[in-house]
């Protein structure tokens, strides 16, 4: 077996920094050399664990500010006639935030990596606000005002009202109105071009949910059904809330109505139109519109964001800088962000952004920081200026596996996938307390998919080792038993329709999150020892979606992050969004989408996980909570997803900030749902000096 860099890099880092083995007074090592994880990393690990923290949304009118202030470039362009003044641009009900330590002060700009135009869900998440209606608050669970002043829903939750902030307005300076949200609606949503199948979240009981303008700063969503759910989809990262997120899409919930009727059909004369998809060089008008409404690659689009895009995510360096229309101010009236200018530089693979951000190169940093390169960042953190943080995920798995329960392509792998003793048999095949030490440094808890114990949905503690402790004995027994008992000479398992060896292929994605590939080859060594030959192509991310939309792969691996918030972010649960990679049936995903009118009817243990899901919009929370446990409790014990490793910071959660950047948290809450670090309002950060 392979030893990993990480380990490596960690014994090196212990033979010549004395120092920090304070932190670390019972370090242990065995006899090959390997360090003890959990007496060295996992202590030092745990003193970079600080206190879960963020600023404050203010409600209250006595603490509202009543006069205002603004970056000086602003300043310059309101003397030289080129801007209104700043208490007209904020509008008549600014989103208030109150700074975590202290109000903040102009200037700099702040550098971040990404690995591509692929994995732009880094920039969105960082520097989009977010842009959703509403927002969660620093704690990941309790709903806040956020683009929209307040909202209210029913009694019978058939009714959930926006109250939009009076004068506020996209980037442009338009007014930012309820005629954006039902333009949306009618225009987008509703347009079989632009968006071919209903969105799951508008829909209730097989019935859509209609967005009713009331008046110009006030909306309405009607349900057929109560929806009392629907509050926490307009606050998490969810089709019907981000356009900055979902906008390449044509989904977000809401669009800069009065410059995007310019590229649509409706609107504009098919000769003009057709001029102006010619000269883009799109095929059709479909595609210009959904690319004009990319927060990330389109510097016209109005947006609501703090900053907007100026250089776009396809070059060298994605920029973004201050939005003059901003709508948040902290609490003595200055116009956030503070921070002019947002820099995300690309880097070739994981292993240069990490060196990047030891020498100093990036200010802020938690996706794609790898988990093994901590010893290092500990070590560098004098030399490059910066702390490490440690955000721990409430979701189960930093890594898991992935079976695309609708694969076609072979029978007998579609035979096997949709055995459920296969599943567990392959899960009790990882020795997950090895892959923790190696890769995760043993700051992990091996285990299945169910979120934290802490959750309100977690089923019971019994189920975070169920089908998922290492058990080779028992895996081999449960494979003959099914049928697999015949081998090759190199003792594979064989297939039953006399074709060879019964090989599996796991895709992986290049330069994501974490060293996935290597991750899969430690498996696959594991593997030999239950006859499984898992076999491992590693693709580009965009690559892998078009795979996966072809119902071509067959196992994924990738993080199950999101789904502590199961109703918000079901997508690495059950099939619920086709095109993501880590899809499990994109068949089923079309099912369930389409309400069984396209793709595959899933097996019934499956359709009652979806068919809870839907049930729990329309209850109390109480039942909301027993539904959830229900829903984790048949993941678990069904394997749709082979648990791993999970509930520490390697998925997002390493986190390198630098030392003179002021009001940063010395914990997020690491969430994909809930777009941190963007919970954590990064319009409030300043440079110090």
């Amino acid at each position: 077996m392979a030893t990993s860099r990480g380990r490596r890099q960690f014994l090196r880092w212990v033979a010549a920094n004395a120092s920090a083995l304070a932190l670390a007074p019972s370090l242990h090592v065995t006899l090959d050399g390997t360090p003890v994880a959990d007496a060295a990393v996992s202590r030092i690990g745990a003193s970079l664990i600080g206190t879960l923290e963020g600023p404050e949304v203010v409600t209250d009118p006595k603490r509202m500010p009543r006069t205002f202030s603004e970056a000086p470039a602003l300043q310059a362009l309101v003397r030289a006639g080129k801007l209104p003044p700043v208490k007209d641009r904020v509008g008549d009900d600014p989103l208030v935030l109150k700074p975590l330590q202290e109000v903040g002060k102009y200037g700099g700009t702040l550098h971040l990596a990404s690995t591509g135009p692929a994995d732009f869900v880094g920039g969105v998440r960082f520097a989009s606000g977010p842009d959703t209606p509403l927002a969660f608050d620093h704690t990941g669970y309790k709903v806040t005002p956020n683009i929209a002043k307040g909202y209210e829903i029913s009694a019978d939750g058939r009714t959930i009202t926006l109250h939009l902030r009076r004068g506020m307005r996209w980037s442009t300076g338009t007014p930012f109105t309820a005629d954006d949200f039902v333009f949306w609606f009618e225009d987008m949503y509703g347009n079989k071009d632009l968006v071919p199948a209903s969105e799951t979240l508008m829909m209730v009981d097989g019935k859509p949910v209609v967005i009713e303008k009331v008046d110009e700063y006030t909306i309405r969503y009607n349900c057929p059904g109560p929806n009392y759910l629907f509050p926490q989809q307009l606050a998490g990262g969810t089709h019907v809330a981000s356009p900055g997120w979902y906008g390449l899409n044509a989904l977000g919930g809401y669009a800069p109505s009065q410059y995007l009727k310019q590229f649509h059909a409706k609107y504009t004369p098919k000769d003009e139109l057709d001029q102006k998809v010619r000269a883009a060089k799109y095929d059709n008008w479909v595609g210009l519109f959904k690319n004009r409404n990319s927060w990330q690659l389109n510097p016209d689009l109005p947006v609501v964001s703090p900053w907007k895009t100026t250089a776009p995510a396809t070059g060298l360096t994605w920029v973004l800088e201050r939005n003059p229309y901003s709508v948040w101010v902290d609490t003595a009236g200055n116009q956030l962000p503070y921070i002019d200018r947002v820099e995300l530089a690309l880097a070739q693979d994981l292993d240069v952004l990490s060196l990047r951000a030891m020498s100093g190169e990036i200010d802020y940093q938690s996706r794609n920081i790898l988990i093994d390169k901590l010893a290092l960042l500990i070590q560098n953190q004098s030399k490059g200026n910066y702390r490490v943080h440690l955000d721990p995920g409430e979701y189960g798995c930093d890594m898991a596996l992935f079976f695309n329960m609708s694969f076609e392509a072979d029978s007998e792998i579609a035979k096997w996938f949709n055995a459920a003793d296969f599943r567990r048999a392959l899960a009790l095949g990882i020795n997950r307390d090895q892959v923790n030490e190696a890769f995760w440094l043993g700051t992990g808890t091996p285990g299945s998919v169910v979120p934290a114990e802490t959750n309100p949905y977690n089923p019971g503690p019994e189920y975070r080792t169920l089908w998922a402790t290492h058990d080779p004995a028992k895996a081999n027994a449960m494979l003959d038993r099914i049928g697999l008992k015949q081998k090759d000479g190199q003792g594979f398992r064989l297939r039953t329709d006399g074709k060879g060896r019964l090989s599996i292929e796991v895709m992986t994605l290049a330069g994501q999150l974490l060293p996935f590939t290597e991750i899969c080859e430690m498996i696959k060594e594991q593997y030999k020892d239950i006859g499984i030959d898992l076999q491992i192509k590693e693709v580009e991310r965009s690559l892998a979606l078009t795979r996966t939309a072809a119902n071509q792969q067959q196992l994924a691996a990738w993080a199950n992050d999101g789904t502590e918030h199961l109703y918000i972010a079901p997508v690495h649960l059950f099939p619920y969004e086709e095109s993501n990679t880590e899809v499990t049936g994109p068949l089923y995903a079309r099912w369930f989408n389409t309400n069984g009118a396209q793709g595959k009817e899933p097996p019934p243990r499956m359709r009652q996980i979806m068919d809870d899901w839907r049930k729990a919009f329309g209850v109390p929370a109480r039942e909301q909570i027993r539904l959830g446990k229900e829903i984790w409790r048949i993941a678990a014990e069904d394997v749709y997803v082979i648990g791993v490793v999970g509930l520490g910071p390697a998925s997002s959660g390493v986190r390198v900030v630098k030392n003179n950047l002021g009001n940063v948290p010395s914990r997020e809450f690491n969430s994909s749902a809930v777009f941190s670090p963007g919970i954590s309002k990064p319009q409030t950060f300043y440079w110090k000096s």
